[in-house]
């Protein structure tokens, strides 16, 4: 797989969640995946993130997300699954792919009370629950458009700061986003996420992030 099809198949389902009218006009108010910042580094972090459940399908490279894979996961959380049971929207919606390989996993956070739970089972095979094993990583966060270039421009940078801090990680990205794509460019979120593969030295006080805001941020 290479990396500009599977950032393009991320900018394709930003564009959907407006597309079906999503009553998401803003991340503020919806529960987003916790963290806690390890390192900062102006647009850099280093973040460990606890296991997380998904609600994950998968998308066909060449289709470039055009293949429902979205709506599959819309449908399960607006109650198409076995327990009928609606559950809230959450952020982000992760993509990941691995290097060679023609499908990648596109994937709603379960919220953090429905994980504890347990998530009702997905109806037909269209959509699987899944664990996100939690670990550390290194994160570049930028606003502006989620597409194919640009994703590909920022985890190029984000390498070269992990280069630079002697940081090695996994050879596959993940993309995080966080807005439908009416929100201006200036006030959208996006992230490039790499998996480190050795635990990162900490050298500032941990600090608590949940709901997309991080402790101390107006």
């Amino acid at each position: 797989m290479n990396r500009p099809a599977m950032f393009s198949t991320v900018f394709v389902f930003v564009a959907i969640v407006g597309t079906v009218g999503l009553a998401i006009t803003d991340r503020e108010g919806y529960e987003s995946a916790e963290y806690k910042v390890i390192q900062s580094d102006g647009a850099f972090e280093i973040r460990e993130y606890p296991d997380l459940i998904l609600a994950a399908t998968e998308s066909k490279m060449d289709s470039q997300g055009r293949d429902g894979s979205f709506m599959r996961l819309f449908q399960y959380i607006s109650g198409a699954n076995k327990a009928g049971q609606k559950i809230e929207m959450t952020t982000p919606v992760f993509m990941e792919g691995e290097i060679g390989k023609s499908e990648v996993s596109m994937g709603f956070v379960m919220p953090k009370l429905v994980a504890t739970e347990g998530a009702p089972d997905p109806q037909g095979k269209g959509v699987q629950l899944r664990e996100r094993k939690g670990g550390r990583f290194a994160v570049i966060r930028f606003s502006g458009r989620l597409d194919s270039k640009s994703a590909k421009l920022k985890e190029e940078q984000l390498r070269d700061w992990m280069t630079g801090r002697s940081l090695t990680g996994v050879e596959s990205a993940e993309a995080a986003g966080y807005n439908p794509p009416f929100t201006p460019a200036a006030s959208r979120r996006n992230e490039i996420l790499i998996r480190l593969t050795e635990p990162a030295n900490e050298k500032v006080t941990i600090e608590a992030e949940a709901g997309g805001k991080a402790v101390g941020e107006e």
